[in-house]
Protein backbone atom coordinates (compact mmCIF):
# COMPACT_ATOMS: atom_id res chain seq x y z
CA UNK A 1 0.00 0.00 0.00
CA UNK A 2 2.75 2.45 1.07
CA UNK A 3 4.66 1.55 -2.29
CA UNK A 4 1.52 2.07 -4.53
CA UNK A 5 1.35 5.23 -2.42
CA UNK A 6 4.82 5.98 -3.41
CA UNK A 7 4.43 5.75 -7.05
CA UNK A 8 0.91 7.48 -7.25
CA UNK A 9 3.65 10.45 -5.89
CA UNK A 10 6.08 10.17 -8.34
CA UNK A 11 3.76 9.90 -11.54
CA UNK A 12 1.97 12.79 -10.00
CA UNK A 13 5.29 14.58 -9.56
CA UNK A 14 6.21 13.89 -13.10
CA UNK A 15 2.75 15.21 -14.16
CA UNK A 16 3.14 18.06 -12.59
CA UNK A 17 6.81 18.89 -13.16
CA UNK A 18 5.84 17.85 -16.79
CA UNK A 19 3.16 20.47 -17.06
CA UNK A 20 5.53 22.94 -15.39
CA UNK A 21 8.35 22.14 -17.74
CA UNK A 22 6.10 22.69 -20.42
CA UNK A 23 4.89 26.19 -19.84
CA UNK A 24 8.41 27.35 -19.22
CA UNK A 25 9.23 26.28 -22.17
CA UNK A 26 6.24 27.81 -23.66
CA UNK A 27 6.90 31.23 -21.75
CA UNK A 28 10.82 30.95 -23.28
CA UNK A 29 9.46 29.57 -26.49
CA UNK A 30 7.33 32.92 -26.81
CA UNK A 31 9.64 35.33 -25.28
CA UNK A 32 12.94 34.40 -27.69
CA UNK A 33 10.73 34.49 -30.45
CA UNK A 34 12.63 36.45 -33.05
CA UNK A 35 11.46 39.70 -34.19
CA UNK A 36 10.48 40.16 -37.48
CA UNK A 37 13.84 41.29 -39.52
CA UNK A 38 13.74 43.98 -42.74
CA UNK A 39 15.45 42.09 -45.59
CA UNK A 40 17.12 45.13 -47.62
CA UNK A 41 16.63 42.82 -50.76
CA UNK A 42 12.89 41.75 -50.46
CA UNK A 43 12.26 46.12 -48.91
CA UNK A 44 14.19 46.97 -52.54
CA UNK A 45 12.31 44.82 -54.71
CA UNK A 46 8.95 45.98 -53.30
CA UNK A 47 10.12 50.01 -53.37
CA UNK A 48 10.85 49.51 -57.52
CA UNK A 49 7.92 47.43 -58.04
CA UNK A 50 5.93 50.31 -56.55
CA UNK A 51 7.72 52.67 -58.92
CA UNK A 52 6.85 50.26 -61.77
CA UNK A 53 2.82 50.70 -60.63
CA UNK A 54 3.50 54.16 -60.74
CA UNK A 55 4.78 54.12 -64.57
CA UNK A 56 2.05 51.74 -65.56
CA UNK A 57 -0.65 54.51 -64.25
CA UNK A 58 1.75 58.22 -64.84
CA UNK A 59 2.82 57.88 -68.09
CA UNK A 60 1.27 54.62 -69.24
CA UNK A 61 -2.38 54.25 -68.97
CA UNK A 62 -2.20 58.19 -69.76
CA UNK A 63 -0.79 57.89 -72.61
CA UNK A 64 -2.49 54.22 -73.65
CA UNK A 65 -5.88 56.62 -73.06
CA UNK A 66 -4.39 59.95 -74.19
CA UNK A 67 -3.33 58.53 -77.72
CA UNK A 68 -6.79 56.83 -78.18
CA UNK A 69 -8.76 59.57 -78.25
CA UNK A 70 -9.42 62.34 -80.85
CA UNK A 71 -7.10 65.14 -80.45
CA UNK A 72 -9.57 68.00 -78.62
CA UNK A 73 -9.55 65.76 -75.79
CA UNK A 74 -6.09 64.41 -75.28
CA UNK A 75 -4.69 66.50 -72.24
CA UNK A 76 -8.44 66.48 -71.03
CA UNK A 77 -8.06 62.14 -70.80
CA UNK A 78 -4.68 62.69 -69.49
CA UNK A 79 -5.31 65.22 -66.45
CA UNK A 80 -7.52 62.84 -65.26
CA UNK A 81 -5.15 60.02 -64.40
CA UNK A 82 -3.40 62.51 -62.81
CA UNK A 83 -5.57 63.94 -60.37
CA UNK A 84 -7.27 60.30 -59.33
CA UNK A 85 -3.93 59.50 -58.75
CA UNK A 86 -2.82 62.31 -56.80
CA UNK A 87 -6.40 62.28 -54.93
CA UNK A 88 -6.77 58.43 -54.28
CA UNK A 89 -2.98 58.83 -53.37
CA UNK A 90 -3.74 61.50 -50.29
CA UNK A 91 -7.71 58.98 -49.49
CA UNK A 92 -5.26 56.08 -49.18
CA UNK A 93 -2.59 57.41 -46.49
CA UNK A 94 -5.39 59.42 -44.27
CA UNK A 95 -7.71 56.77 -44.16
CA UNK A 96 -8.27 54.72 -47.04
CA UNK A 97 -5.35 51.80 -46.20
CA UNK A 98 -6.52 51.22 -42.32
CA UNK A 99 -10.08 50.91 -43.77
CA UNK A 100 -8.76 48.10 -46.61
CA UNK A 101 -5.80 46.41 -44.48
CA UNK A 102 -6.86 47.70 -40.70
CA UNK A 103 -7.93 44.39 -38.48
CA UNK A 104 -10.90 42.79 -39.62
CA UNK A 105 -14.28 44.11 -38.37
CA UNK A 106 -16.70 41.35 -39.03
CA UNK A 107 -14.83 40.25 -42.73
CA UNK A 108 -16.66 43.73 -44.19
CA UNK A 109 -14.56 46.41 -43.78
CA UNK A 110 -10.77 47.24 -41.95
CA UNK A 111 -10.96 49.30 -38.30
CA UNK A 112 -9.63 52.86 -38.29
CA UNK A 113 -6.23 51.41 -35.95
CA UNK A 114 -4.11 52.77 -38.38
CA UNK A 115 -5.79 56.04 -39.52
CA UNK A 116 -2.99 59.02 -40.62
CA UNK A 117 -0.54 55.85 -41.08
CA UNK A 118 -0.77 55.53 -37.15
CA UNK A 119 1.45 52.26 -36.69
CA UNK A 120 2.45 51.72 -39.83
CA UNK A 121 6.10 52.39 -39.87
CA UNK A 122 9.27 50.49 -40.52
CA UNK A 123 8.64 47.88 -38.34
CA UNK A 124 7.39 44.97 -40.74
CA UNK A 125 3.91 43.44 -40.34
CA UNK A 126 3.50 40.34 -39.74
CA UNK A 127 0.47 38.64 -42.08
CA UNK A 128 0.89 41.40 -44.79
CA UNK A 129 4.79 42.17 -44.65
CA UNK A 130 6.89 40.10 -42.45
CA UNK A 131 10.13 40.90 -44.61
CA UNK A 132 9.83 44.51 -45.55
CA UNK A 133 8.81 47.28 -43.98
CA UNK A 134 4.55 47.87 -43.25
CA UNK A 135 5.13 51.24 -44.62
CA UNK A 136 6.39 49.91 -48.15
CA UNK A 137 3.74 47.50 -48.27
CA UNK A 138 1.39 50.29 -47.67
CA UNK A 139 3.04 52.44 -50.51
CA UNK A 140 2.80 49.30 -53.17
CA UNK A 141 -1.17 49.18 -52.25
CA UNK A 142 -1.31 52.41 -52.84
CA UNK A 143 -0.54 52.74 -56.43
CA UNK A 144 -2.84 49.68 -57.35
CA UNK A 145 -5.48 51.80 -55.30
CA UNK A 146 -4.96 54.83 -57.48
CA UNK A 147 -4.70 52.45 -60.91
CA UNK A 148 -7.97 50.74 -60.43
CA UNK A 149 -10.48 54.39 -60.96
CA UNK A 150 -8.28 55.87 -63.33
CA UNK A 151 -8.85 52.56 -65.59
CA UNK A 152 -12.46 53.11 -65.41
CA UNK A 153 -12.01 56.60 -67.18
CA UNK A 154 -11.33 55.53 -70.60
CA UNK A 155 -15.30 54.29 -70.25
CA UNK A 156 -16.45 57.63 -70.18
CA UNK A 157 -13.48 59.61 -72.27
CA UNK A 158 -14.47 62.61 -73.97
CA UNK A 159 -17.81 63.40 -72.08
CA UNK A 160 -17.33 63.58 -68.54
CA UNK A 161 -16.72 66.95 -66.74
CA UNK A 162 -13.47 66.95 -65.09
CA UNK A 163 -14.78 67.79 -61.67
CA UNK A 164 -17.48 65.22 -61.51
CA UNK A 165 -14.50 62.84 -62.92
CA UNK A 166 -12.39 63.27 -60.24
CA UNK A 167 -15.68 63.71 -57.28
CA UNK A 168 -16.42 60.26 -59.01
CA UNK A 169 -12.99 58.56 -58.64
CA UNK A 170 -12.45 59.61 -54.90
CA UNK A 171 -15.93 58.17 -54.14
CA UNK A 172 -15.31 55.21 -55.96
CA UNK A 173 -11.96 54.43 -54.59
CA UNK A 174 -13.47 54.92 -51.05
CA UNK A 175 -16.96 52.99 -51.42
CA UNK A 176 -16.27 50.28 -53.83
CA UNK A 177 -12.53 49.72 -54.18
CA UNK A 178 -11.41 49.79 -50.27
CA UNK A 179 -14.49 46.87 -49.12
CA UNK A 180 -13.09 44.39 -52.40
CA UNK A 181 -9.86 45.27 -51.03
CA UNK A 182 -10.44 44.09 -47.37
CA UNK A 183 -12.82 41.42 -48.90
CA UNK A 184 -10.24 39.45 -51.00
CA UNK A 185 -6.84 40.73 -49.54
CA UNK A 186 -7.81 42.28 -45.77
CA UNK A 187 -8.31 38.83 -44.30
CA UNK A 188 -12.22 39.57 -45.45
CA UNK A 189 -15.04 36.81 -45.68
CA UNK A 190 -14.09 35.83 -49.50
CA UNK A 191 -10.05 35.88 -47.84
CA UNK A 192 -11.59 33.26 -45.01
CA UNK A 193 -13.37 31.27 -47.80
CA UNK A 194 -10.10 30.77 -49.33
CA UNK A 195 -10.79 33.22 -52.31
CA UNK A 196 -7.04 33.85 -54.50
CA UNK A 197 -6.12 37.18 -56.55
CA UNK A 198 -2.72 37.45 -57.02
CA UNK A 199 -2.42 41.14 -58.13
CA UNK A 200 -5.55 42.55 -58.57
CA UNK A 201 -7.95 40.67 -61.38
CA UNK A 202 -11.52 40.60 -58.91
CA UNK A 203 -10.27 44.17 -57.28
CA UNK A 204 -8.71 46.07 -60.17
CA UNK A 205 -10.16 44.43 -63.41
CA UNK A 206 -13.52 43.00 -62.81
CA UNK A 207 -14.47 46.08 -60.68
CA UNK A 208 -12.92 48.94 -63.07
CA UNK A 209 -14.60 46.44 -65.74
CA UNK A 210 -18.50 46.49 -64.12
CA UNK A 211 -17.62 50.05 -63.37
CA UNK A 212 -17.01 51.30 -66.94
CA UNK A 213 -20.41 49.59 -68.13
CA UNK A 214 -22.49 51.60 -66.03
CA UNK A 215 -20.55 54.79 -66.42
CA UNK A 216 -20.86 53.81 -70.24
CA UNK A 217 -24.66 53.14 -70.01
CA UNK A 218 -25.26 56.29 -67.29
CA UNK A 219 -23.77 58.79 -69.16
CA UNK A 220 -24.83 57.70 -72.64
CA UNK A 221 -23.50 57.65 -75.90
CA UNK A 222 -20.86 60.72 -76.84
CA UNK A 223 -22.28 63.25 -79.74
CA UNK A 224 -21.92 61.56 -82.90
CA UNK A 225 -21.37 58.20 -81.42
CA UNK A 226 -21.55 55.77 -84.64
CA UNK A 227 -21.62 58.82 -87.62
CA UNK A 228 -18.23 60.91 -86.69
CA UNK A 229 -14.88 60.19 -86.93
CA UNK A 230 -13.67 58.94 -83.94
CA UNK A 231 -10.19 57.44 -84.52
CA UNK A 232 -7.53 57.13 -82.08
CA UNK A 233 -5.43 60.64 -83.12
CA UNK A 234 -2.01 59.47 -82.04
CA UNK A 235 -1.32 55.70 -82.30
CA UNK A 236 2.35 55.80 -81.50
CA UNK A 237 1.26 57.48 -78.25
CA UNK A 238 -0.67 55.01 -77.84
CA UNK A 239 1.89 52.13 -78.21
CA UNK A 240 4.27 54.12 -75.84
CA UNK A 241 2.11 54.27 -73.33
CA UNK A 242 1.35 50.21 -73.81
CA UNK A 243 4.94 49.69 -73.66
CA UNK A 244 4.52 51.63 -70.39
CA UNK A 245 2.08 49.09 -68.66
CA UNK A 246 3.91 45.85 -70.28
CA UNK A 247 7.43 47.10 -68.26
CA UNK A 248 5.25 48.24 -64.91
CA UNK A 249 2.92 44.93 -65.16
CA UNK A 250 6.27 43.16 -64.24
CA UNK A 251 6.43 45.48 -61.01
CA UNK A 252 2.34 45.00 -61.12
CA UNK A 253 2.29 41.22 -60.67
CA UNK A 254 6.01 40.68 -59.77
CA UNK A 255 6.11 43.05 -56.97
CA UNK A 256 2.94 40.96 -55.35
CA UNK A 257 5.07 38.12 -54.26
CA UNK A 258 6.24 41.25 -51.73
CA UNK A 259 9.99 40.00 -52.04
CA UNK A 260 12.52 39.11 -54.62
CA UNK A 261 11.95 35.41 -54.70
CA UNK A 262 10.82 32.21 -57.00
CA UNK A 263 7.30 33.57 -56.93
CA UNK A 264 8.23 36.70 -58.43
CA UNK A 265 10.05 35.14 -60.85
CA UNK A 266 7.13 32.72 -61.59
CA UNK A 267 4.73 35.47 -61.96
CA UNK A 268 6.48 37.81 -64.13
CA UNK A 269 7.28 34.85 -66.78
CA UNK A 270 3.22 34.28 -66.36
CA UNK A 271 2.80 37.57 -67.09
CA UNK A 272 5.43 38.14 -70.40
CA UNK A 273 4.19 34.55 -71.82
CA UNK A 274 -0.07 35.77 -71.29
CA UNK A 275 1.08 39.19 -72.90
CA UNK A 276 3.00 37.86 -75.97
CA UNK A 277 0.24 35.19 -76.18
CA UNK A 278 -2.27 37.91 -76.42
CA UNK A 279 -0.77 40.18 -78.51
CA UNK A 280 -1.22 37.13 -81.20
CA UNK A 281 -3.83 36.08 -80.32
CA UNK A 282 -6.01 39.39 -80.95
CA UNK A 283 -4.10 39.76 -83.71
CA UNK A 284 -5.02 36.30 -85.25
CA UNK A 285 -8.82 37.11 -84.12
CA UNK A 286 -8.80 40.58 -85.77
CA UNK A 287 -6.68 39.53 -89.06
CA UNK A 288 -8.93 36.50 -89.91
CA UNK A 289 -12.73 38.62 -88.78
CA UNK A 290 -11.46 41.47 -90.63
CA UNK A 291 -8.65 40.90 -93.44
CA UNK A 292 -5.79 43.02 -91.66
CA UNK A 293 -4.10 42.90 -88.68
CA UNK A 294 -3.71 46.35 -86.67
CA UNK A 295 -0.84 48.28 -84.55
CA UNK A 296 -3.82 49.11 -82.33
CA UNK A 297 -5.04 45.37 -81.82
CA UNK A 298 -1.53 44.04 -81.16
CA UNK A 299 -1.30 46.70 -78.05
CA UNK A 300 -5.04 45.80 -77.04
CA UNK A 301 -4.68 42.09 -77.39
CA UNK A 302 -0.80 42.57 -74.84
CA UNK A 303 -3.03 44.61 -72.20
CA UNK A 304 -5.74 41.98 -72.53
CA UNK A 305 -2.94 39.32 -71.92
CA UNK A 306 -1.25 41.19 -68.89
CA UNK A 307 -5.19 42.38 -67.49
CA UNK A 308 -6.16 38.22 -67.64
CA UNK A 309 -3.07 36.88 -66.31
CA UNK A 310 -2.97 39.02 -63.04
CA UNK A 311 -5.07 36.75 -60.65
CA UNK A 312 -3.46 33.41 -61.61
CA UNK A 313 0.34 35.07 -62.10
CA UNK A 314 1.66 33.73 -58.69
CA UNK A 315 -0.06 30.31 -58.93
CA UNK A 316 0.18 28.94 -62.23
CA UNK A 317 2.69 27.36 -64.41
CA UNK A 318 4.66 29.29 -67.82
CA UNK A 319 2.21 26.78 -70.44
CA UNK A 320 -0.78 27.74 -68.13
CA UNK A 321 0.09 31.65 -68.79
CA UNK A 322 -0.20 31.01 -72.49
CA UNK A 323 -2.87 28.75 -72.37
CA UNK A 324 -4.77 32.50 -70.37
CA UNK A 325 -3.53 34.94 -73.03
CA UNK A 326 -4.36 32.47 -75.90
CA UNK A 327 -8.14 32.60 -74.83
CA UNK A 328 -7.77 35.99 -73.52
CA UNK A 329 -7.01 37.84 -76.75
CA UNK A 330 -9.87 35.78 -79.15
CA UNK A 331 -12.40 36.14 -75.55
CA UNK A 332 -11.32 39.91 -75.31
CA UNK A 333 -11.61 41.49 -79.09
CA UNK A 334 -15.13 39.36 -79.53
CA UNK A 335 -16.28 40.96 -76.79
CA UNK A 336 -15.04 44.13 -77.95
CA UNK A 337 -16.70 43.59 -81.64
CA UNK A 338 -20.07 42.59 -79.75
CA UNK A 339 -19.79 45.61 -77.64
CA UNK A 340 -21.65 47.69 -80.74
CA UNK A 341 -24.62 45.25 -80.58
CA UNK A 342 -25.37 46.00 -77.00
CA UNK A 343 -24.95 49.54 -77.93
CA UNK A 344 -23.06 51.25 -75.23
CA UNK A 345 -20.71 53.70 -75.42
CA UNK A 346 -17.47 51.88 -73.93
CA UNK A 347 -15.05 55.03 -75.35
CA UNK A 348 -11.79 53.13 -74.74
CA UNK A 349 -13.03 49.48 -74.17
CA UNK A 350 -12.53 48.75 -70.72
CA UNK A 351 -15.20 46.84 -69.85
CA UNK A 352 -13.75 44.42 -73.14
CA UNK A 353 -10.47 44.32 -72.00
CA UNK A 354 -10.26 45.15 -68.54
CA UNK A 355 -13.82 43.40 -67.22
CA UNK A 356 -13.80 40.63 -69.21
CA UNK A 357 -10.38 39.88 -68.58
CA UNK A 358 -11.05 40.00 -65.08
CA UNK A 359 -13.64 37.78 -65.11
CA UNK A 360 -11.53 35.26 -67.34
CA UNK A 361 -8.54 35.25 -65.04
CA UNK A 362 -10.21 34.94 -61.94
CA UNK A 363 -12.08 31.62 -63.35
CA UNK A 364 -8.78 30.57 -65.05
CA UNK A 365 -6.82 30.74 -61.19
CA UNK A 366 -9.65 28.34 -60.29
CA UNK A 367 -8.75 25.91 -62.57
CA UNK A 368 -4.86 26.24 -63.58
CA UNK A 369 -3.63 27.28 -60.03
CA UNK A 370 -0.91 25.02 -58.53
CA UNK A 371 0.68 24.59 -54.98
CA UNK A 372 3.82 22.59 -56.96
CA UNK A 373 4.04 26.11 -58.09
CA UNK A 374 3.17 28.29 -55.10
CA UNK A 375 2.40 26.39 -52.06
CA UNK A 376 0.94 29.14 -50.23
CA UNK A 377 -1.96 29.05 -52.96
CA UNK A 378 -4.17 26.14 -53.69
CA UNK A 379 -4.66 23.89 -56.05
CA UNK A 380 -7.20 24.57 -59.03
CA UNK A 381 -9.79 22.32 -60.39
CA UNK A 382 -7.68 20.82 -62.72
CA UNK A 383 -5.43 19.20 -59.42
CA UNK A 384 -9.32 17.91 -58.39
CA UNK A 385 -9.92 20.63 -56.13
CA UNK A 386 -13.67 21.53 -57.33
CA UNK A 387 -14.25 23.83 -54.14
CA UNK A 388 -11.90 26.10 -54.98
CA UNK A 389 -13.32 26.74 -58.26
CA UNK A 390 -16.43 27.49 -56.66
CA UNK A 391 -15.04 30.26 -54.67
CA UNK A 392 -13.76 31.78 -57.38
CA UNK A 393 -16.78 31.58 -59.32
CA UNK A 394 -18.12 33.14 -55.96
CA UNK A 395 -15.81 36.21 -56.20
CA UNK A 396 -16.70 36.83 -59.65
CA UNK A 397 -20.17 36.97 -58.99
CA UNK A 398 -19.73 39.00 -55.89
CA UNK A 399 -16.94 41.64 -57.09
CA UNK A 400 -19.68 42.56 -60.54
CA UNK A 401 -22.71 42.21 -58.52
CA UNK A 402 -21.38 44.81 -55.80
CA UNK A 403 -19.37 47.25 -57.98
CA UNK A 404 -22.46 47.80 -60.41
CA UNK A 405 -25.03 48.71 -57.80
CA UNK A 406 -22.28 51.07 -55.56
CA UNK A 407 -20.91 52.66 -58.83
CA UNK A 408 -24.68 53.36 -60.16
CA UNK A 409 -25.50 55.00 -56.70
CA UNK A 410 -21.92 57.23 -56.65
CA UNK A 411 -23.07 58.35 -60.35
CA UNK A 412 -26.25 59.59 -59.18
CA UNK A 413 -24.75 61.22 -56.03
CA UNK A 414 -22.33 62.83 -58.26
CA UNK A 415 -25.13 64.26 -60.38
CA UNK A 416 -26.62 65.99 -58.04
CA UNK A 417 -23.85 67.59 -56.67
CA UNK A 418 -22.00 68.26 -60.11
CA UNK A 419 -23.70 67.03 -63.01
CA UNK A 420 -21.76 64.08 -65.13
CA UNK A 421 -21.75 65.61 -68.34
CA UNK A 422 -20.28 68.31 -70.19
CA UNK A 423 -22.52 70.35 -72.07
CA UNK A 424 -23.22 69.60 -76.11
CA UNK A 425 -21.02 72.61 -76.68
CA UNK A 426 -18.03 71.91 -74.75
CA UNK A 427 -18.23 68.50 -75.92
CA UNK A 428 -17.83 69.63 -79.68
CA UNK A 429 -15.30 72.23 -78.37
CA UNK A 430 -13.66 69.34 -77.11
CA UNK A 431 -12.24 68.63 -73.28
CA UNK A 432 -9.04 70.45 -73.55
CA UNK A 433 -10.46 73.97 -74.07
CA UNK A 434 -13.85 74.00 -72.21
CA UNK A 435 -12.45 72.41 -69.48
CA UNK A 436 -8.84 73.42 -69.08
CA UNK A 437 -8.16 75.90 -71.83
CA UNK A 438 -5.58 74.65 -73.25
CA UNK A 439 -4.94 72.32 -76.87
CA UNK A 440 -2.48 69.67 -76.52
CA UNK A 441 -1.05 70.35 -80.28
CA UNK A 442 -0.76 74.06 -81.80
Amino acid sequence: MKASAQRKTVIVGMAAGLILLTGLWGEQAWADTTPLKVDSGDTAWVLVSSAFVLAMLMPGLALFYGGLVRTKNVLGTIMQSIMILSVVSLLWILFGYSLAFGPDKGGVIGGLDWIGLSGVGSQPHPIYAPTIPHQAFMLFQLMFAAIAPALITGAFAERKRFTSAVLFGALWSVLVYVPLAHWIWGGGWLAQMGALDFAGGAVIHISSGAAALVCAIVLGKRRGYGTDYMAPHNLPMTLLGAGFLWFGWFGFNGGSALGANGIAVSAILATHAAACMGAISWCGAEWVHRGKPTVLGVASGAVAGLATVTPAAGYISPLSAIGIGLVAGMCCYAAIVWKGRFGYDDSLDVVGIHGVGGVIGVLATGLCASKVVNPGGADGLFAGSAGFFGVQVLVVIVTAGFTLVATFAILKLVDALTGLRVSSEEEATGLDLSQHNERAYS
